[in-house]
């Protein structure tokens, strides 16, 4: 359960303003404000069925837009390759100060790899 309720949060965060105001609602009570079913139907004057079904939709409409557009695994992807970039430049300034000049060209090179891949995806 934790892990759905992380992945809809990311899905969420990402895809919410793409859903219909009652799902925004739903969605945001249930997984961000912590209601149950039955505290969502009391607030919204809808029965707790109502709820159920509202906030299936909307976390399917959320699943739909990841698989048509993506910007999750995107992102999830640039900020693994931004970690080895920073990784990379961590090595080339000990490699510096070690004055191991192929390994900070070969760094740097794969910096250059990694940003072309980021821009390319982008």
């Amino acid at each position: 359960m934790v892990e759905k309720l992380v992945e809809i949060g990311i899905l969420f965060d990402f895809y919410g303003k793409l859903l219909t105001e009652k799902q925004y609602n739903i969605v945001e009570m249930f997984y961000v404000e912590d209601f149950s079913l039955s505290e969502i139907g009391e607030e919204l004057n809808i029965t707790r069925q109502g709820v159920f079904d509202t906030l299936k939709r909307a976390e399917e409409k959320l699943y739909h837009y990841e698989e048509t557009l993506g910007l999750v695994s995107k992102f999830k992807e640039n900020h693994e390759n931004i970690k080895k970039v920073l990784d990379l430049a961590k090595d080339i300034r000990l490699s510096l100060g070690n004055r191991n000049y192929d390994e900070v060209y070969q760094a740097i090179g794969m910096i250059e790899d990694i940003g072309l891949e980021i821009l390319k995806d982008s």
